[in-house]
């Protein structure tokens, strides 16, 4: 019979610990942020009443019942009823709706409900760790987890429109995420997810908190969101450092153009696929965020002066945003 020879194992109880502190991390955001998540049925108008049809989910930012979803979590319905992981069912309306971001702020009747923490996505780095929370296929409360594969992303959507700087994630988004909250190692907010490349694995996207605040609060105060359009897809990108030092620029960081429609204030001013603008009437652009903020609504029919770099040149042009 032959000799059998064992080997030593050469496990160390040591070797667990980054294991059990990602473990400890993912415990703690599902402990503070689940009971403010909320699992939306939506309710369509139909002939002789209404009926609940589909759903999504949504995260709490006020204990007086405003809500953040996605925009086409919500289309074409005026409300339905979202419910919790205490047990509470409660009708909610449509405050507003901006498809442009795909974001939407709801009302949910109550004013005892538990605000999740908000946090900053400005903040966010490549390969960080993720928590995503909602209600996938209607599985209340799921948790998945993942780290940010990339930021400053433009997402295209099936209505045509292309929603820019969302954050890229592989923590796993199915069917009734839409809506819920992407949460950092904290246990804060930092975006609302939008969608999933369901053919793909493991590539999800979210809008930012950031983003998410101000459309909210125009949401609030007008039931709209007014904004300035040039006319481009974009995406933030890094600037040779040789170049940023060459032109004295503010950031090593710009927004890079992926597309210009035709017919729009940036075909007109000239600009091009290819272009990285990074600066709008003196404020530096370092990303699709400021971009974003800079073409709000006091942006609309005025002519500003964009800054942009096109291969090694640095060029000044002058553009009028229209209202969106």
């Amino acid at each position: 019979m032959p000799e059998l020879t064992f080997i030593a194992s050469s496990y160390d109880a040591d070797e667990e610990e980054p294991l059990d502190a990602y473990s400890k991390a993912v415990i703690a955001v599902a402990e503070r942020l689940t009971p403010s998540v909320a699992n939306l049925r939506v309710s369509r108008r139909v002939r002789g009443g209404r009926r609940l049809d589909g759903g999504g989910s949504a995260v709490v930012i006020t204990p007086d019942g405003f809500t953040l979803t996605s925009a086409h979590v919500i289309e074409r319905t005026d409300g339905g009823r979202a419910s919790f992981v205490d047990g509470r069912e409660l009708e909610f309306e449509v405050v507003g709706s901006d498809p442009m971001s795909d974001l939407a702020l709801l009302r949910v009747d109550a004013r005892d409900l538990r605000a999740g923490e908000l946090g900053d996505a400005e903040r966010l780095r490549v390969g960080q760790l993720v928590v995503a929370i909602g209600n996938p296929n209607g599985f209340a409360g799921s948790v998945t987890a993942g780290v940010v594969s990339a930021l400053g992303r433009s997402l295209p959507t099936r209505g045509g429109r292309v929603v820019d700087n969302v954050i890229q994630t592989d923590a796993a988004l199915n069917p009734g995420n839409s809506g819920g909250p992407l949460v950092d190692h904290r246990g804060a907010a930092i975006g609302v997810n939008t969608a999933a490349i369901l053919p793909g694995q493991g590539v999800s996207f979210a809008i930012p908190l950031n983003t998410a605040e101000r459309v909210a609060a125009a949401l609030i105060r007008d039931g709209r969101v007014r904004r300035a359009r040039i006319g481009v897809g974009a995406e933030t990108v890094p600037v040779p450092r040789a170049l940023a030092r060459h032109h004295q620029l503010a950031s090593a960081t710009g927004v890079k153009l992926l597309s210009v429609e035709k017919d729009t204030p940036a075909d007109a001013a000239g600009l091009l696929r290819g272009d990285v603008i990074v600066g709008l009437d003196d404020a530096p652009v370092r990303d699709v965020d400021d971009l974003q903020r800079l073409l709000g609504e006091p942006a609309i029919g005025r002519p500003l002066r964009l800054t942009l770099l096109r291969l090694t040149d640095k060029r000044d042009l002058v553009i009028v945003p229209v209202e969106s």
